[in-house]
């Protein structure tokens, strides 16, 4: 049997709490209570709080059979091995012949691999006034196109001056302009659009 609370889960802190008196900052010390991390899965002799007299029995080879727990409790002993409750809802309540510590450390693996693959999306932006001179166009299109290669959204901004916001349509050009140049590599998340005094578009990778 297995204890459900994880031991190596207990973490202390201790942080400072500032607050103002008579013109000095005192700095108070405050203890944090122990985190802790607790798994609810009945495993072993747990399984005995199960209301009902009777459980579905598996194993890695398939079902077992319908017994009551004493019986699963000591098939699971004969084999060195542990009884596990995986569905708590089911009719009647199911449970599984395995090792669940090491069950429980490849879970664990599989979860660290995943969120190590995960990748964070970032929104860049770029900015361009309606009446872009070709270096700087050229300049912030190779900007986009290496942010997208990254994998990163670009959000377009347009950014108008003035009398500038009466020729919206040169900013929509520019912005169409852009998306079709980049078209090999990105799509449009986000037609433009007027926010306030700018025009926006958002690119990703297609």
């Amino acid at each position: 049997m297995y204890a459900v609370l994880l031991r190596g889960a207990y973490k202390t802190e201790t942080g400072k709490d500032y607050r103002q008196k008579g013109g000095h900052t005192i700095a108070n010390q405050r203890r944090v209570s122990p985190v802790r991390v607790v798994d609810k899965t009945r495993v072993n002799n747990q399984i005995r709080l199960i209301k009902s007299k009777e459980i579905r029995v598996v194993a890695d080879e398939g079902q077992i059979g319908i017994m009551d727990i004493d019986s699963a409790l000591k098939i699971a002993g004969e084999r060195d091995l542990d009884l596990v409750e995986i569905s708590p809802q089911a009719e009647p309540p199911v449970c599984k012949i395995m090792d669940y510590r090491k069950f429980k450390f490849e879970e664990g693996k599989k979860l660290r691999k995943a969120k190590k693959q995960q990748t964070t999306l970032t929104l860049k932006e770029i900015r361009m006034r309606p009446m872009i001179d070709t270096h700087d166009y050229e300049f912030k299109k190779r900007n986009a196109r290496k942010f997208i290669d990254q994998g990163d959204k670009v959000k377009v901004t347009i950014r108008f001056r003035g009398r500038e916001f009466s020729r919206q349509d040169l900013g929509t050009s520019v912005l169409n302009r852009l998306a079709l140049e980049l078209a090999d590599i990105a799509t449009v998340e986000s037609q433009p659009k007027i926010d306030g005094r700018q025009m926006v578009m958002v690119l990703r990778a297609s």
